[in-house]
C-alpha cells in the first residue's frame, strides 16, 4: 500500500534521510524506532510533501506522490497525525473535521464514523479545540486525518504526554483501523506502547533504515531495542 524507496531528505542543504526504504501493507502497522534525531519525524514529513526529497520515491496504492505538493498527498488517501497534534486551537471540534472532510468533497459519512470511534467528541463538537484535555485533542488530530477516508495513516508520537486510559483508547482505535485494512506507519517513543499492537519494527539509525524486524522477534530479543533505542 505504501512503498518508500530509497527516500532521502533534509534542511537547508542538511541531508538528515539518507536512501530510507521499507514498505506497509494494508491491515498492517509498521513502527519506526530510533534515538532522537534518527529522522522518524522528518521521514513522515516528507512522505507528506512538507519536505521535498532530494532522492528515491514515495509511492501509495502504485502511485508516486513523492513529486506532489503537500495539499495533494491526502487526496491519494494518506492522513497524517503530527507530533503536536497542530490542531487549529480556535475552531469548534466540529469545524476542525470539516477541514478534513473538504478532501473528500464534504462526505458527512466519514464525520459519522469518527464519532462513532470517539464519541466523546460528539459531546463536544461545538467546542473549542484549544479547551478540549491532552486526550481529547489526540482524538480530535486523529479524527480529523480519519475524516479523508484514508488508506495509509501516519502517526507520530501518538500518546505523547497522555494518561494511560487516553493510551489505551489511542491503542484501540489504532488496531481498529489496521483490523479495518487501513496500512499504519506508527512513529512512537513509548516501546512499551508500540511492541503490542505492532506486526513489523523500522529501525532508524542517523537518517539510514535497517531491515525490518517483526515486532514478535523484538519481544523475544531486547538485546536489539539496547542496540537501536538504547532502553
Amino acid at each position: 500500500m505504501l512503498t518508500v524507496s530509497g527516500l532521502s531528505s533534509g534542511y537547508q542543504g542538511a541531508k538528515v534521510l539518507h536512501q530510507v526504504s521499507f514498505d506497509v501493507a494494508a491491515g498492517e502497522i509498521v513502527c519506526l524506532l530510533g534515538r532522537n534525531g534518527a529522522g522518524k519525524s522528518t521521514c513522515l514529513k516528507t512522505i507528506m510533501g512538507l519536505i521535498r526529497p532530494t532522492g528515491g520515491r514515495v509511492e501509495c496504492g502504485g502511485v508516486e506522490v513523492s513529486s506532489l505538493p503537500a495539499n495533494e498527498v491526502p487526496r491519494h488517501g494518506i492522513g497524517y497525525i503530527p507530533q503536536g497534534r497542530r490542531l487549529f486551537a480556535e475552531l469548534t471540534v466540529a469545524e476542525n473535521l470539516e477541514i478534513g472532510l473538504m478532501v473528500n468533497r464534504n462526505d458527512h459519512a466519514f464525520r459519522e464514523q469518527v464519532l462513532e470511534m470517539f464519541p466523546r467528541l460528539r459531546e463536544r463538537l461545538n467546542q473549542r479545540a484549544d479547551t478540549l484535555s491532552g486526550g481529547e485533542q489526540q482524538m480530535l488530530a486523529t479524527g480529523r486525518a480519519l475524516c479523508i477516508n484514508p488508506s495509509v495513516l501516519l502517526l507520530d508520537e501518538p500518546t505523547e504526554g497522555l494518561q494511560p486510559s487516553m493510551i489505551e483508547q489511542i491503542r484501540q482505535a489504532v488496531t481498529a483501523l489496521r483490523d479495518r485494512g487501513v496500512a499504519i506507519l506508527l512513529v512512537e517513543q513509548r516501546v512499551d506502547a508500540v511492541l503490542s499492537i505492532a506486526d513489523r519494527v523500522v529501525f532508524l539509525e542517523n537518517g539510514r533504515s535497517h531491515d525490518p524486524v517483526s515486532a514478535a522477534a523484538l519481544r523475544d530479543d531486547p538485546d536489539l531495542l539496547h542496540r537501536f533505542v538504547g532502553v
